[in-house]
């Protein structure tokens, strides 16, 4: 990475002009070092690591005092609420006893009341209702589900490094593929494709290492690359992405304008639509940080930015779902080439 893309002193703008910008069909092509089975090695890395049957179900901020969320992880049906105290509780989403959905059920001082005849659930056990662990990092919601995971339970999700949430901006994107989630991996797992399959946000992509030039257990990829702004204008990073978990990759900023910020891609396995066909819903937890001066404007502009965050992340998942339903669609008909 050149001098000019590394970390900008405190105070210097950190944008920079391409000053030879290469249209789209004429960059070089990264097909040759997207080479399938090293994809393919990376996503079996991933795929080892342990999990502790944890599950991302939704954002943090999303479920507030008194609101009920309900969601299929697999074919396990999870209601979830907060409790007087704020904490959050999982559990079966069928009542115990006639299987009222509970997520249609109101929420009264912290206790979920079942509408059908009144069963009130403070998230401990009752009347054959079992609490499911639960685990709230602050910025996600997280569910333990050990009869469905089938491994060694953890007492926490494995939640990566993020910055100190005082000091930084945090939104959370999600969405919703026709695909299971080791679809959703493999494209994060990707890298090449960046420049080519999202010309409107990234530009001079180079992969500059991947898992194999590495046998670290926390082996992943890193790329140069430049987010595109507007016209020629571009901010240059070092990007890392890494897989702690099987359902989950990170991209860390390592180098350049915002170093230490996160970008988590979580793919949660839930019901199958009409059809049978497996669904994963995506859960992607942004929290940009910066040690600018400036950046402090930009916390208090939070509610401002979340929705531009959103949506620009909606704009790349957009595309990114497409890749991961394509590559599920190949691989279910036996025609997949990698």
């Amino acid at each position: 990475m050149s001098p000019a893309a590394g970390r900008p002193r405190s105070g210097r703008i950190p944008l920079r002009v391409r000053r030879a910008p290469v249209p789209w069909e004429r960059q070089a092509p990264t097909w040759r070092e997207a080479k399938p089975g090293l994809i393919t090695e990376a996503l079996k890395r991933a795929q080892s690591m342990p999990s502790g049957n944890w599950y991302v179900i939704g954002a943090s901020r999303d479920l507030s005092p008194g609101k009920a969320l309900g969601v299929t992880v697999g074919s396990t049906e999870v209601v979830a609420w907060r409790d007087r105290g704020g904490k959050l509780r999982t559990g079966p989403g069928a009542c115990p006893h006639l299987g009222a959905p509970l997520r249609d059920s109101p929420v009264r001082c912290g206790t979920l009341v079942c509408h059908w005849h009144g069963l009130v659930l403070d998230g401990e056990p009752s009347a054959g209702w079992e609490p499911y662990p639960a685990f709230d990092d602050g910025v996600l919601l997280w569910v333990r589900l050990d009869r469905m995971g089938g491994e060694p339970a953890s007492e926490r999700p494995y939640v990566p490094a993020r910055p100190r949430a005082r000091a930084a901006v945090e939104a959370v994107y999600s969405g919703v593929g026709r695909c299971e989630p080791e679809d959703v991996v493999a494209n994060r797992l990707d890298p090449w494709h960046g420049a080519w399959f999202h010309p409107y946000s990234f530009a001079d992509l180079t992969v500059t290492g991947t898992p194999a030039d590495s046998p670290a257990d926390d082996a992943g990829f890193t790329v140069d690359v430049s987010f595109k702004v507007a016209g020629r204008l571009v901010v240059p990073v070092r990007a890392r992405f890494t897989a702690p978990e099987p359902r989950t990759v990170v991209m860390h900023i390592i180098e350049g304008e915002g170093a230490g910020s996160v970008v988590e891609t979580h793919a949660t396995p839930i019901a199958p639509d009409e059809q049978g066909k497996p669904r994963t819903a995506v859960t992607e937890a942004l929290v940009a940080a910066s040690d600018r001066r400036g950046f402090a404007v930009a916390r208090a502009a939070a509610p401002l930015l979340r929705p531009l965050m959103r949506a620009s992340a909606g704009r790349l998942w957009r595309d990114d779902l497409a890749y991961a339903e394509r590559r599920w669609e190949l691989r279910d008909s036996g025609t997949f080439p990698g």
